[in-house]
């Protein structure tokens, strides 16, 4: 089993750590992560320059790039053999609802499924990594089982795991993608130079968070899972603009 560990919040995080740790119980383990922190960079590629790869003092492989430039490159080109399975994580804050779009460690997770690879994110519900431990059990057991059984396709999980002790868990949910509210505005202020610059708003709270969300999964205190796919298409689209095809 060859197994590649990527995340968004950078080599250096003590998340990617404990993950590559855990998952070197299942094989053969190789890290490429971003040389900085990535955080919200989702499914973006580096195209406007060269990207290179670099090795830390603990062995793991660090890029000057997102997320998805780490798996990228991995697969399609640093990697002597193909991983079995991609990971990502574990992310220091939780990635629920629409921050699947924007989060950097579903992305890293999303780009092996796009090539072909079973990929898991693991993210925990605290910006401190509080309960680590918790979140590493979790990770553990749910690469076993997937290592165990695994997928007839590639598929693509979004695991989300409340920060608490795992003895305080309350089980494992599938679950499907809550809603939030709209983002807070951008905050205005003015810089040494007397330029106006916005900071971007915090998300939106919990809009749609009703039984089987993710939301609701964490709040219940038990791990949310999410299968995930990458179809943007709208179904229900079709049928509105369907009819403009015989009036533009």
């Amino acid at each position: 089993m060859r197994i590649l560990v990527s995340n968004d919040d950078g080599y250096f995080s003590p998340g990617i750590a404990a993950l590559a740790q855990a998952m070197s119980t299942f094989g053969e383990v190789t890290v490429v992560a971003p040389e900085a922190d990535r955080s919200g960079a989702s499914n973006s590629l580096t195209l406007d320059r060269p990207l290179y790869i670099r090795q830390s003092s603990n062995g793991f492989h660090y890029v000057n790039g997102t997320p998805t430039d780490c798996v990228h490159v991995a697969v399609t080109g640093f990697l002597e053999h193909r991983p079995d399975l991609v990971v990502s994580g574990i992310n220091n804050s939780a990635n629920l609802a629409e921050d699947t779009l924007y989060s950097g460690t579903v992305a890293a997770a999303m780009e092996g499924f796009l090539l072909g690879i079973p990929s898991i994110a693991f993210s925990l519900a605290s910006g401190r990594f509080d309960h680590l431990e918790t979140a590493v059990e979790v990770a553990t057991r749910v690469v076993r089982h997937a290592v165990n059984h695994p997928f007839k396709a590639p598929r693509l999980l979004n695991v989300n795991i409340p920060c608490i002790p795992f003895g305080d868990l309350r089980g494992f949910e599938l679950t499907r993608l809550g809603r939030r509210h709209v983002a807070q505005p951008v905050e205005r202020a003015t810089s040494p130079r007397g330029e106006t610059v916005y900071w971007v708003g915090p998300p939106g709270g919990q809009r749609e968070a009703g039984p089987g969300t993710d939301f609701n999964a964490l709040n219940e205190n038990r791990v949310s899972i999410t299968p995930l796919h990458v179809d943007l298409g709208d179904q229900d689209g079709f049928a509105e603009v369907g009819p403009w095809l015989e009036k533009i």
